[in-house]
């Protein structure tokens, strides 16, 4: 006998095949994976962190010259940490329209996320190219390559990052499926990576990117574990 809503058990009603994958266990595996890639490619580095695309041409260009591996090793993380956020943002819009939200919300926080991921996984894939020794030995390609994956790793994830805690925090305080302190957070958290796109006129700007960009990862750490897989109805 196939269980009806009317005749589910509460055990029955637990089990839902359709849920997704856990927002916030994507968020942490997105998270490490990002991380990894800035531990681990200073550690190979001897110490040496990754080099400003603000920097002297000289120093820019004797990095990837003398650190192939760890910036290979950079690229190769930023690429895979776009998998899960891709999944995170799939997942959380399908919840928000489970939990009933029907603003554009869900959708807005779907194609944030999806563009955030497809930038990060192309900045990952320009700097897997900067490791290429046939590469790293041409100044001027060295510095346009660092430039175009600073470009899409920087302003362009980090804005769209915060189109997608942007489309779950506002339906999030507005149908109240988050707790407000959070959703508020959300909120400017996303005002300050859409003003990250100043980076683009401006360098003094770039302190925007490390700030939305951390404080985002955070967010959406605790939002994916925090968001309920179904809505509450009380009576009366």
């Amino acid at each position: 006998m196939i269980p009806t809503p009317a005749t589910a058990t509460p055990q029955t009603r637990r089990r839902d095949p359709q849920a997704g994958p856990p927002p916030g266990v994507l968020a942490v595996v997105f998270t490490a994976l990002f991380l990894a890639g800035l531990v681990l490619s200073t550690l190979l580095a001897g110490g040496s962190p990754f080099p400003s695309p603000f920097g002297s041409t000289a120093t820019v260009t004797a990095y990837f010259r003398d650190h192939a591996g760890a910036v290979r090793v950079s690229g190769a993380l930023q690429f895979a940490a776009s998998v899960p956020l891709a999944i995170y943002a799939a997942t959380v819009s399908a919840r928000l329209h489970k939990l009933g939200v029907r603003a554009p919300g869900a959708t807005i926080a779907l194609a944030g996320g999806v563009l955030s991921s497809a930038f990060l996984a192309c900045s990952g894939l320009v700097t897997w190219v900067l490791s290429r020794p046939e590469v790293a030995e041409h100044a001027e390609a060295v510095r346009a390559l660092q430039y175009l994956a600073f470009g899409l790793g920087g302003p362009a994830h980090v804005v769209l990052l915060g189109l997608l805690v942007a489309g779950i925090a506002v339906p999030g305080l507005l149908a109240g499926v988050l707790p407000r302190t959070l959703a508020l957070t959300g909120l400017a958290i996303a005002a300050v990576a859409e003003l990250s796109t100043l980076v683009l006129l401006t360098d003094a700007a770039a302190l925007l990117l490390p700030i939305a960009r951390f404080a985002g990862l955070l967010w959406l750490v605790a939002a994916g574990f925090l968001l309920p897989r179904r809505r509450v109805r009380t009576e009366g």
